[in-house]
């Protein structure tokens, strides 16, 4: 099935059980909502999208923890999990919010974190999770597994259990 079907049927599925979700990018720049939003519909279930790709935007726009960032660096689960979780509290409607930061390359990388590294946040009210990701791309293949990785969630997600 292809990316725009698949979108498609989580806008349908979210629709029909009223399901929010509401999006804090880093890497993937704005790509994961203009790919949501590229759908007819995605209104009913998409309440926004906020591109903080700068540490300071990350700080004023939702609300991340200056410290740490100092502590544990932008690319971290901590910072990802505090993305996912305070955009869906800033959006109040929102069931779901997904933080998105990484190292998209080719140039940024370390030893400890390497080009390709991301880390994705899923935060309920229930619980936040994060998971981490090494994917070796370029930067535009990189968005679009990131992109696959959060459909796959996204699809997948349980309306009784949120997690």
């Amino acid at each position: 099935m292809e990316i725009e079907e698949k979108i498609r049927a989580i806008i349908k599925k979210f629709t029909k059980n009223r399901i929010w979700i509401a999006i804090g990018e880093s890497c993937t720049g704005g790509y994961i909502s203009h790919m949501i939003t590229n759908i007819s519909g995605a209104s009913k279930v998409f309440e926004r999208g906020i591109v903080c790709y700068g540490n300071q935007a990350k700080i004023d726009l939702i609300k991340v923890n200056p410290k740490d960032i100092e502590n544990y660096g932008a690319v971290s689960e901590e910072i990802a999990r505090q993305m996912a979780n305070n955009v869906r509290i800033i959006s109040k409607l929102c069931d779901i919010g997904i933080g998105i930061t990484g190292i998209a390359g080719p140039t940024g990388g370390t030893p400890e974190k390497p080009v390709g590294l991301v880390y994705i946040g899923y935060s309920t009210n229930k619980e936040t999770i994060v998971k981490k990701y090494n994917f070796n791309a370029d930067r535009i293949t990189f968005k679009k597994l990131i992109l696959e990785e959060i459909i796959e969630f996204l699809e997948n997600y349980s309306f009784t259990h949120n997690f």
